[in-house]
């Protein structure tokens, strides 16, 4: 049962500025993508919602949404974790020519009108390390075909471009420092501003320490990231924690205003 005896209406975006909420579903059960669900509609920043690591198994989180007045987007996964788009700002036309050649549900694009400006928004989850015997296999094949992928987003007919989701990277210099990652990944970062795809978080914040996951020991990952073309239009972005505080999901949420008007 949801949180809520029916679906209330999500908030309208105000004229002037669209928020963007990056969310990770967290592979949830279909009782707790319904909680998300009520969550997501009642936060005034998420008139465009990308929601990674969704459950492949059911589409909870898609109908709630969609009981709750957005428009959704959630590719077929035959089981796997994807990605959801989904907007109350407006109508959301899918994109297919822009398509990842692996593990295609991994990434979702639609064109959208908002306030007069045409928006076109790419949802991205990429996969962890892996297991074992995959290790780092389908991450360097997703990352790799999103790259490939940047120059004809970047060139999209749009006063607007965003990127944006759980790309299971973090930035160079970030703080603290994890041996992990390799110069394969940070490469694929650096990728986004190689096509005119600002990091909103450092554009706004350049010494800002904040994270939205963190390990076992503690230790921080600013794995969830928006980037967009038109950093003059950015008000805002920020991590919300309330996800992980109010257990909807292991991840902090990321806030993002930009201004249309």
């Amino acid at each position: 049962m949801s949180l809520l005896d029916t679906a209330e209406p999500a908030r309208r975006h105000r004229t002037g500025e669209v928020g963007f909420v990056v969310f990770n579903a967290q592979h949830a059960s279909p009782e707790r993508s319904r909680a998300q669900a009520d969550w997501l509609a009642a936060h005034e920043h998420a008139d465009i919602v990308v929601a990674s690591e969704v459950s492949g198994t059911h589409t909870a989180l898609a109908q709630a949404l969609t009981e709750h007045g957005y428009d959704v987007l959630a590719p077929d996964s035959g089981g796997d974790y994807r990605v959801l788009l989904a907007s109350r700002a407006g109508t959301l036309s899918p994109v297919p020519e822009l398509r990842l050649t692996h593990l295609p549900h991994r990434a979702v694009t639609a064109h959208l009108a908002v306030d007069g400006l045409r928006l076109a928004v790419m949802g991205l989850y990429v996969p962890s390390r892996g297991p074992r015997e995959r290790r780092n296999v389908d991450k360097r094949l997703v990352q790799d075909s999103i790259t490939a992928l940047l120059p004809a987003l970047a060139g999209q007919d749009a006063e607007i471009t965003v990127a944006a989701g759980d790309l299971n990277v973090v930035e160079p210099g970030h703080r603290p420092h994890h041996k992990v990652f390799g110069a394969w990944e940070y490469d694929f970062y650096r990728a986004f501003a190689a096509h005119r795809l600002t990091d909103a978080f450092r554009h706004l914040h350049p010494d800002l320490l904040d994270h939205s996951w963190y390990g076992r020991s503690g230790n921080g990952y600013r794995f969830d990231h928006t980037f967009t073309t038109a950093p003059e239009r950015i008000r805002s972005c920020a991590y919300d924690h309330a996800p992980r505080e109010l257990r909807l999901s292991d991840h902090a949420a990321m806030t993002t205003v930009l201004a249309t008007g």
